[in-house]
């Protein structure tokens, strides 16, 4: 297995999200002998918003392209690179302004792109990013999964949808759900994703054995 840990939190240590989607990367490296862990760290090494350059590189070849030109698309080549390379990948992020982080809005810009991971053809846009299982950690300080607040939470529908156009259907969601609501809540909230990420795993071990 290989698995591709993506982060994205400003938080830093702080992060919910971040802290139990690095658990649950190295958990499911240990439950695997041959596994490889990469890990990319959207904060500490953010990926550039697409520009002008970006936007004309990729549609540019690749002896004509500009320096600058080469150098996004290049950063965006290597993100291409560590996804395909990947079996399963965790994505974390929190919650903000009801949708994902900046950060990761910029990875998935750099991953969707045509004639790389998604194409059109006579029956509409196929995804060639397939064969892979994700994982998506969402911490928020309120509870988006259930009750009146649903209709708010654009992050979990949007990832599904962009997932899924490029070919990831095979989608988890752990949720870190009200963290804003006091210690107790932050408490209950990190064991209930914990208990569903070892559920995750040991899921996993399961498939594969009986494969």
């Amino acid at each position: 297995m290989s698995v591709l840990l993506v982060t994205s939190s400003p938080r830093g240590a702080a992060s919910h999200s971040t802290r139990i989607a690095t658990e649950f990367a190295h958990k499911l490296v240990a439950a695997y002998p041959a596994a490889t862990l990469v890990v990319r760290d959207l904060v500490a090494n953010p990926l550039p918003h697409i520009d002008t350059d970006y936007a004309t590189g990729i549609y540019t070849p690749a002896e004509a392209r500009t320096k600058r030109q080469a150098e996004v698309v290049g950063v965006s080549d290597a993100v291409l690179d560590e996804l395909f390379a990947a079996d399963t990948v965790i994505l974390a992020t929190g919650f903000i302004n009801f949708n994902i982080s900046s950060t990761l809005k910029s990875w998935v810009d750099h991953v969707a792109r045509s004639g790389k991971t998604f194409a059109y053809g006579e029956n509409g846009p196929k995804g060639l990013v397939t064969g892979k299982k994700v994982y998506i950690v969402l911490a928020s300080g309120g509870i988006y999964s259930e009750g009146a607040a649903v209709q708010m939470d654009h992050a979990i529908p949007y990832l599904r949808s962009v997932l899924g156009f490029i070919g990831m259907t095979d989608v988890e969601v752990v949720r870190i759900e009200g963290v804003g609501m006091g210690p107790d809540a932050v408490t209950a909230a990190l064991a209930k994703a914990t208990a569903k990420v070892d559920a995750l795993v040991a899921s996993s071990v399961h498939t594969a054995i009986a494969a």
